[in-house]
């Protein structure tokens, strides 16, 4: 076989896998209507709190796993494309027998399988991610919130952000490619797609909450499904497979680092959500989860309701599943972060931006390089700016090889020497 047949027969698997996935909408099959948060609510303040009993529509994805699992058979996983394509059918495939349990507490097993779970090392063996999400809850309560200036306590109506969103996207994209809307239904304070990014109407917003928006949503996860969307052989580079979910939350919470668009306080909202996974894994419910958040985690009660909500989509309210989503976050952030300084180090920084053409894992990218460079894959049409100025990027990354090398510790000795 050719390689032009090569490329037209993973071609021709990719267009059935897409077909297949299509229907596996996993985020909006699981969430809860914003009707469950006031009922829960009006229990909460009358001191008698009622776990929330969701009903899930039962789904029947047969077809869609026996075309996934045949895709999986017919691709050579020693060609590229055929390991990208058997991995991503796998993925959906299991995405798909999730789906069809929900409200039940099988749930869980699947979504560890697709996601990891809060005891998983981060990558080079470190602590694991309930480790590390603890780290980042110390350090944050141990600040006082009088540290933030008052110019990023400055509140945002959601009508305000929606017009300057648009404004900026529109400028980036030099066109109407992402519409903002404003949501009355929405439980989060902000959902982003591939052409469009969602606001609850009553929410309030910050500065940075909207610069998170704009590097992490739109400039990753949107921005990518866009250009994922120009392939001209692997069309399902703009879907968010399960597998390259740690890949998009990490590159899209380096952004957010890297643009100098997140806080301690967003570290925290991150770290907290895996430790209610954890917790919910371990037996706790609804109730004790939503209290953590209020208690423990400083949130407001809306705010409070939607983080529980997060933890318990698609599982019983009762205690001992959770849906696992969550725990990607840091550990996509320290896979992606060390990515972009071993790319450095080998004088493989073009990864980094190749990494945009489409929603892939680290794997694929490395695995991928060759077919970029024989244009089989196009390299992306739009890049966020700080992934485009490969100079800004590679001097952060040279400071932050080498400030790794010295040791805080003995810092630490000095300046208790110096002191005294």
């Amino acid at each position: 076989m050719s390689d032009h047949d090569d490329i037209s027969h993973y071609a021709g698997l990719d267009a059935r896998m897409l077909k297949a996935a299509r229907s596996l909408r996993i985020l909006t099959l699981m969430s809860w209507p914003a009707s469950f948060q006031q009922p829960f609510l009006e229990s909460w303040h009358a001191g008698n709190p009622q776990l929330p009993q969701v009903e899930y529509p039962k789904h029947d994805f047969s077809d869609a796993r026996r075309e996934l699992d045949a895709v999986a058979e017919e691709a050579d996983v020693t060609h590229p494309l055929g390991l990208y394509l058997c991995e991503s059918a796998r993925s959906w495939s299991t995405a798909a027998r999730m789906l069809e349990v929900l409200g039940t507490s099988e749930v869980a097993k699947y979504s560890i399988e697709l996601y990891g779970q809060p005891d998983q090392p981060l990558p080079g063996n470190g602590p694991t991610t309930r480790e590390a999400a603890q780290h980042f809850i110390g350090i944050a309560s141990e600040l006082d919130h009088e540290l933030l200036s008052p110019e990023e306590t400055v509140p945002i109506s959601a009508i305000a952000l929606q017009l300057q969103l648009q404004q900026v996207l529109d400028d980036f994209f030099d066109g109407r490619m992402i519409t903002v809307e404003l949501d009355p239904d929405l439980i989060a304070k902000a959902a982003a797609g591939a052409t469009r990014i969602r606001l609850r109407s009553s929410a309030i917003f910050t500065d940075y909450d909207r610069d998170q928006l704009l590097q992490h949503e739109a400039f990753v996860h949107s921005l990518t499904a866009l250009n994922g969307r120009l392939q001209p052989s692997l069309k399902s580079l703009e879907l968010p497979s399960p597998r390259t979910t740690a890949t998009q939350e990490g590159l899209a919470t380096f952004a957010e680092q890297i643009t100098g668009s997140t806080d301690i306080e967003r570290m925290k909202r991150v770290s907290l959500r895996i430790e209610a996974v954890a917790m919910a894994l371990d037996g706790a419910d609804f109730i004790d989860v939503f209290r953590y958040f209020l208690e423990t985690g400083g949130q407001r009660e809306s705010e409070s309701f939607a983080s529980a909500q997060r933890v318990f989509r698609g599982v019983p309210t009762t205690g001992g599943a959770a849906f696992t989503k969550d725990t990607v976050y840091l550990r996509g952030l320290v896979g992606v972060h060390t990515f972009y300084r071993w790319s450095l180090r080998q004088d493989r920084l073009r990864l980094g931006r190749f990494l945009f053409a489409g929603k892939m894992t680290l794997e694929d990218v490395q695995r991928f390089e060759p077919l970029f460079d024989a244009g089989v894959l196009a390299p992306p049409r739009w890049l966020p700016r700080w992934a485009a100025r490969a100079n800004g990027l590679a001097g952060m990354l040279a400071f932050s090889l080498f400030a790794n090398k010295i040791r805080l510790d003995q810092i630490s000795d000095q300046l208790t020497l110096n002191d005294v």
